[in-house]
């Protein structure tokens, strides 16, 4: 029952920021965005775990020895660290997204291998055969689209929306299904039809800094200043905009997203801890491969109530746990003042990321200092504890068996 003293993977994707991620781990501020920051075992970006005699990859650690790794009910069940523990930096807006289900993505990967399309070919949509649920926890002001509007809203936004008059017999004669495939579907030609004279409505005010956050208008405008191609070709993915829940995070507050769920990270940063996957489905705002059939195969075309969870705090009030219906993950945030001490018993392989203070996790084997953006992974069954001279805020990924 071992601790080691993890390295992760920076992802260098154009719509990150530029300090956070670099400043968090200290290094340079380059001209290179930094989008992700991944901690996990996923086979394209391992992380690089600490020996005594050296490094190695934790999956080829977790293969080596599985069921001291991870657990016997966790490697029985999942034959491999079952979560994904990112941390993001969304500058520009992400691509609407759906994840599909486990066993879509299990037809889908072995349907794109049968038909020969390499794992890195830019119109592969299954890269793994895996589900790909979710939770992120916001650690700035953080802003999504997360599912479709109840009925009344999106009517009252498409009729509020001069531009989209053509649209409301669509949506109260076919659904959400219909409205959303009529808008994936319709020729390029019909597109800038309806989004020209919005965009050409909407950029003005949004550079003279007179729309909000909170209204579709600003992510859409914002959308079009953003695509270097908007003044030849809109993209289609701005109806998605108006079409979905803006939700508005406090640092803290969690949002989790399961299969078949339309969303896109808009702006902030945040913790996001997901299973061990990186399959997407795409539905625009993005240069990347967008396949509308398998998107509205695998969307769920029902009205959504956005729901922040605040998440359950422990009875020595150390940890606040985000509980999901997902068995591969769980996430928590630990909030320690000086002196204090997290006493915790590893219930599979656990990854721990250290945002702000300092701080020692140890047991009776090994003790690892941790500076602000250092990670620890434990193995199953360690007895670990951590405490902190200064102020400390750290995040846990574990399973959610």
């Amino acid at each position: 029952m071992k601790l080691f003293r993890l390295e992760g993977k920076v992802q260098h994707y154009a719509w990150g920021g530029f300090k956070y991620i670099p400043e968090l781990l200290g290094l340079p501020v380059t001209d290179q965005p930094s989008a992700e920051y991944w901690m996990g075992a996923h086979p394209s970006a391992p992380s690089t775990i600490t020996l005594a005699d050296g490094t190695t990859q934790l999956n080829k650690l977790i293969q080596d020895a599985p069921v001291a790794a991870v657990g016997p009910s966790v490697w029985e069940k999942f034959k491999e660290l079952p979560f994904l523990f990112k941390i993001l930096d969304v500058k520009d807006m992400l691509s609407i997204q759906v994840h599909p289900t486990k066993i879509e993505a299990e037809k889908g990967f072995a349907r794109e291998n049968a038909e020969g399309i390499p794992l890195n070919a830019p119109n592969r949509n299954y890269k793994d055969d895996n589900h790909k649920p979710e939770i992120m926890v916001a650690l700035s002001e953080f802003y999504l689209l997360h599912g479709f509007l109840s009925e009344d809203k999106l009517l009252d936004i498409l009729k509020a929306t001069p531009e989209f008059a053509s649209l409301i017999s669509i949506f109260q004669n076919s659904g959400y299904f219909g409205l959303y495939k009529h808008v994936m579907e319709m020729p390029q030609a019909d597109v800038e039809t309806i989004l020209r004279p919005l965009a050409n409505r909407l950029v003005p005010d949004y550079n003279a800094n007179n729309l909000q956050k909170t209204t579709p208008a600003f992510w859409a405008a914002r959308a079009v200043v953003n695509d270097p191609q908007s003044n030849t070709k809109l993209d289609r993915g701005i109806f998605s905009i108006y079409f979905f829940n803006i939700m508005k995070v406090a640092p803290g507050g969690a949002v989790f997203q399961d299969a078949g769920m339309p969303h896109a990270y808009l702006e902030g940063q945040n913790v996001e801890l997901m299973a061990n996957s990186d399959n997407v489905l795409r539905g625009g705002l993005t240069p990347k491969h967008v396949d509308v059939p398998e998107l509205l195969k695998h969307t769920r075309f029902e009205a959504v109530v956005p729901k922040i969870i605040e998440g359950n705090l422990s009875a020595d009030g150390l940890e606040r746990i985000y509980p999901t219906p997902a068995p591969d993950f769980e996430v928590s945030k630990i909030e320690l003042k000086a002196g204090q001490t997290y006493k915790h018993q590893a219930k599979s392989g656990e990854i721990i990321i250290l945002m702000s203070g300092d701080a020692k996790v140890s047991n009776e084997e090994t003790s690892i200092d941790l500076h602000k953006g250092q990670s620890v992974f434990t193995e199953y069954q360690a007895n670990y504890e951590i405490t902190s001279s200064t102020e400390a805020l750290l995040f846990k990924a574990t399973a959610g068996l």
